[in-house]
């Protein structure tokens, strides 16, 4: 199954091309499912034409972000960021991650048919288990488990960007300042303060149609900033809906454009500033339903269209919902000598999603009950976590010979993972007595976890002269997870409870030295860690009982520069990364577990460029070189099986990590009415190259 498409939006079209996968990644896919268990470019933002004035200023050096937990000017930070501005998402259209992932070298999505339903990775950093690769922020707090249960790998935070000021993209481990979860990067989305002084009110809507549909898709937002004692009190109030036109056909039983899905967003925030001492609290809430995945049934051999372009083949739908309710609270106190800021965040998430299951179980129906025909199965997992999360941290004033940071986490997550596998005749009505009690649900488990986590991080930076300093930073985290696994109904697996816990510390380290040859030029190297937390396994012959954090060590040297007056940047990274201890899904007979595998290397170069060419006009050039491969050959896995004795190894020295382009460039130009992105990745496979080509115009008037 794949996806291919042509999106048009307004008088823009998108088009997806479908993706090869590597050897290495057909296992992967297969049993994700199932298990369910450098340098920075700062995207200039513009809504009207700029005067003379903003084109002669040096615009790219006034973006703030909070890559190092405090308020810098992006071309001085020694790590490679990328920000993309709120008014740029509105101007693009972007509703999900794929729609903006063009402007981040580095930064892989791969949708897997809805919004929400989607893999990231970072400098080939691939998403190979159930487990977190890349962090997730709302502001000051993470978004998302730590854990290896709530299928984190496949259903990375995508929210629906309106009422958002930025989104920052930090490549590269980030493990001392964000924990667990962050070692390939971290995803921020940074919302909009209410502002104090001005009132406002915004309103849009726009339609869209997609090429081979016939729906007319249609979006309607609204934006409200309300000061309510000036300088003092503001709340700010938004609301987005989106929906999203059909344009798979079902070649099982004719009916068109089944694919349909909506997006909502809303968002209260209220600021309260005072002499020394801010507080903000925020509200946000956002659900995505999806009737059915937009994928293709391709051929196994040939790749090509199973049935025909845009279609696929259903024999039962395959919804898909999620909502996240969010809740935050921020407080910053000034103390004169240093600040301090509280930042507690708490987070309700449920996630539905149905999987068309009938080729892999349909035949049970025939084979093993003896009916006179296959049936039909889907399999639905359920999902629901809730996490509290609490930090607080002392920072010293910016400026001085000495920069420091001291702080502490808490975080507190309980999950449930309920997974169930059914089997009907053909047309969905449920199977003839007596077969419907004997194996209407094939299989019915129930994955409860918690996970509790304590951490203490500490980062410095040290200034020898005006030029030149080195930072470091250190993290101790502490975590013990809970877990049971409850089959209570099915014939697949055996009927019983097995609960099984664990415990692990992990260390994290950063050194960054950095040099600024003049205030155009910045040179920094950087040296850091990162962890995928390991945890409590499922119970199954052969699988060890926990899996191991997997850890990984990350060499980068960057280059930051801007010329022609600010007009033009260049900015270029390479890197090498070492991981070990790989999480790697195995299956087995229908079972699923996850094993450390073996090392892994990704190396490779960034760049990043913009040139205002003219006040009305901005060209952009992104390109990235990912080289990501198994190292070694992963150990190998002995399952016992009757008789016999089973050997699975996971992966091979010399085998490409799955979903990372080894080619990746994007080109764009912008105006304050038109823009346009261009995109090319290439892949390397056993029989050579493939390469896919994306062009995206859009317009706002």
């Amino acid at each position: 199954m794949n996806m291919h498409r042509n999106k048009q939006q307004a008088t823009g079209r998108r088009t997806v091309p479908a993706m090869k996968r590597h050897p290495l990644s057909a296992v992967i896919i297969g049993t994700l499912a199932l298990f369910a268990a450098g340098t920075g470019l700062a995207q200039e933002t513009e809504t009207a034409a700029p005067t003379a004035e903003q084109s002669e200023a040096v615009t790219l050096d006034e973006v703030i972000v909070t890559a190092n937990k405090r308020s810098e000017n992006i071309r001085k930070v020694a790590s490679a960021i990328t920000v993309i501005g709120g008014d740029q998402l509105e101007n693009t259209h972007a509703t999900q991650l794929s729609d903006y992932a063009d402007y981040i070298p580095g930064f892989q999505v791969t949708s897997n048919g809805s919004p929400g339903k989607t893999q990231v990775s970072m400098r080939g950093i691939a998403p190979l288990s159930s487990g977190s690769t890349v962090g997730t922020y709302i502001d000051e707090t993470p978004v998302g488990s730590s854990g290896i249960y709530q299928a984190a790998t496949i259903l990375a935070l995508d929210l629906l960007p309106y009422d958002i000021d930025r989104v920052e993209v930090l490549r590269g481990p980030q493990g001392t300042l964000y924990g667990a979860g962050s070692m390939g990067g971290l995803l921020k989305y940074v919302t909009r303060e209410p502002d104090l002084q001005e009132t406002e009110f915004r309103v849009g809507g726009g339609i869209s149609n997609v090429e081979g549909g016939d729906g007319i898709g249609h979006n309607v937002r609204f934006g409200a900033n309300l000061p309510m004692i000036e300088n003092r009190l503001g709340m700010r109030l938004s609301y987005a809906r989106n929906d999203l036109p059909g344009y798979i056909d079902n070649s099982v039983d004719g009916r068109e454009d089944i694919n349909n899905a909506t997006q909502t967003s809303a968002r209260a925030a209220v600021l309260w500033r005072g002499d020394s001492m801010d507080a903000q609290f925020t509200v946000l809430r956002q659900t995505i339903e999806s009737d059915n995945n937009a994928t293709m049934a391709l051929d196994p051999v040939t790749g090509e269209p199973l049935t025909g372009d845009l279609e696929n083949q259903v024999f039962v739908d395959s919804p898909f919902t999620k909502q996240i309710n969010y809740y935050a609270a921020t407080f910053d106190w000034d103390l004169g000598w240093a600040d301090f800021t509280s930042a507690t965040g708490y987070s309700d998430t449920t996630t539905a999603n149905s999987t068309d299951s009938t080729i892999a179980y349909g035949e049970v129906a025939n084979l093993l009950l003896g009916l006179p025909e296959p049936g039909s199965s889907y399999f639905l997992n359920e999902l629901a976590l809730t996490k509290f999360t609490w930090e607080f941290r002392l920072t010293s004033k910016a400026g001085g010979t000495f920069e420091w940071m001291l702080g502490g986490f808490y975080s507190n997550e309980d999950g449930d993972n309920s997974q169930l596998v059914t089997l009907n005749q053909l047309d969905g009505s449920p199977l003839p007595p007596p077969y419907d009690s004997i194996a209407g649900t094939l299989a019915y488990l129930e994955l409860p976890t918690s996970f509790e986590e304590i951490a203490v991080f500490a980062n410095g930076t040290w200034a020898f002269t005006d030029r030149f300093k080195i930072g470091a930073g250190v993290r101790y985290s502490e975590n013990r997870q809970d877990f049971s696994q409850n089959v209570t109904e099915g014939i697949l697996l055996p009927i019983q409870n097995s609960p099984n816990s664990s415990k692990e510390d992990v260390f994290t380290w950063s050194l960054t030295p950095q040099f600024q040859f003049n205030d155009d030029m910045l040179l920094y190297g950087k040296v850091a860690t990162g962890y995928q937390p390991g945890g409590p396994n499922v119970l199954l012959p052969g699988i060890p009982p926990q899996v191991d954090s997997s850890m990984l060590t990350s060499y980068e040297i960057g280059l930051k520069s801007q010329f022609a007056d600010g007009r033009l940047i260049l900015d270029l990274a390479a890197f090498r990364i070492d991981w070990e201890d790989i999480q790697v899904i195995t299956s087995f007979a229908g079972n699923n577990g996850l094993v450390n595998g073996g090392e892994a290397t990704s190396q490779g170069l960034e760049l990043a460029t913009q040139f205002r060419a003219t006040e009305n006009l901005t060209l952009g050039f992104n390109g990235a070189y990912t080289d990501a491969d198994v190292a070694e050959d992963f150990p190998t896995v002995y399952i016992p099986s009757g008789p016999y004795i089973v050997e699975l190894n996971t992966g091979l020295g010399g085998d490409k990590l799955p979903y990372v382009p080894e080619l990746q460039w994007s080109a764009t130009w912008t105006t304050p009415s038109w823009s346009a992105t261009g995109k090319a990745t290439s892949v390397a496979v056993s029989d050579g190259w493939t390469t896919a080509w994306r062009a995206r115009p859009s317009a706002r008037w």
